[in-house]
């Protein structure tokens, strides 16, 4: 977990609008904006995983 007021840069890189934000494998492609169901969480990992 990273505070986005401390590390504004990173804040910016990943487009951090809202929180929480989830950024999977430093991917924007994967990553989650906002509370989100436990399945849609499991569905970005998975992504993650066969896109590498």
């Amino acid at each position: 977990m990273v505070e986005a007021t401390e590390f504004s840069d990173w804040a910016t890189r990943f487009d951090v609008y809202g929180v929480p934000k989830t950024v999977i494998n430093n991917s924007d492609d994967h990553s989650l904006e906002g509370a989100a169901p436990e399945q849609m969480l499991l569905q970005k990992v998975m992504e993650a995983v066969q896109a590498h």
